[in-house]
């Protein structure tokens, strides 16, 4: 039975290309990415090592190896630390329970922004709280209480994100990043939820993609004030293992600033 970590190589060895790698092109290939050899080749390793390791009967490699194996497959920071958890797994120090109360004077600090729809999420991307612009960003959207749900099982997202490729596979590279080598099991929960309603989540969750949000600008279409290009960025919060305050702005006298106004003075923000 392949290992977690035979899982995750075979699924990036298929997302790298000889061309990425600068290997000659061989010819028609049964199936995408680089073949185990040209892997092993890279890594410095013996190809039977390398099945080994895809196979699961060699749970062990080295740092060296793994280090190698992570310049091979052209990881970035994220997906390499991933690739090192999964071959040296550890019991998970979180709390059972920790991620879901949210601290009153974080709901405090957010209700405080006016300007900047915000909210506060967990490792499945729960919104255990969201300010009043926050609110009336996503209001009417069915299954708004988790933003996987939402990208993936209400049809309306798609004109909600009208980069809908984009925003789903970022959300799910970040899941990966915030479930580690042991996910909690309601995280797996939600993964089965996911898998048995939605072919585009088991497309783009086998790939296993790694990489957790941080900032970037993103587009939505709001069915009252229309487009919106905001600044997204994602901060940790101390204390609060798995929460994360999500939070966006527009830039300065832009469409998008007047459209998060004109919404705000429609829903009565701060007032």
């Amino acid at each position: 039975m392949r290992s977690p970590l035979g899982e995750f190589l075979r699924a990036r060895r298929q997302a790298v290309t000889v061309d990425d790698v600068g290997l000659p092109d061989s010819g028609r290939r049964r199936t995408p990415g680089l073949r185990r050899d040209e892997v092993a080749q890279l890594a410095g390793v013996s190809a039977d090592y390398y099945v080994r390791l895809e196979q699961g009967r060699e749970l062990h490699p080295s740092d060296q190896v793994l280090a190698a194996l992570a310049r091979a497959l052209r990881l970035n920071v994220e997906a390499a630390e991933h690739l090192h958890a999964l071959a040296n797994p550890r019991p998970s120090a979180r709390r059972p329970g920790s991620s879901r109360q949210v601290d009153p004077n974080v709901v405090r600090l957010i209700d405080g922004w006016h300007r900047a729809p915000a909210l506060v999420t967990n490792d499945r991307l729960d919104v255990l709280a969201r300010n009043a612009l926050g609110g009336a960003l996503y209001e009417g959207l069915d299954h708004a209480d988790n933003l996987l749900r939402l990208t993936f099982l209400n049809p309306d997202s798609r004109r909600f994100y009208p980069d809908w490729e984009r925003e789903a596979s970022s959300k799910v590279a970040n899941l990966r990043a915030m479930a580690g080598p042991r996910p909690d099991p309601s995280l797996l929960t939600l993964v089965e939820e996911l898998s048995r309603e939605s072919e585009d989540f088991r497309r783009i969750w086998a790939r296993h993609d790694v990489r957790a949000r941080t900032q970037e600008f993103r587009r939505l279409v709001h069915r009252e004030v229309g487009e919106l290009n905001l600044w997204h960025a994602t901060f940790s919060i101390d204390g609060s293992p798995g929460q994360r305050i999500f939070v966006a702005q527009a830039d300065p006298g832009s469409r998008s600033e007047d459209a998060l106004q004109r919404l705000s003075v429609t829903h009565a923000v701060g007032r």
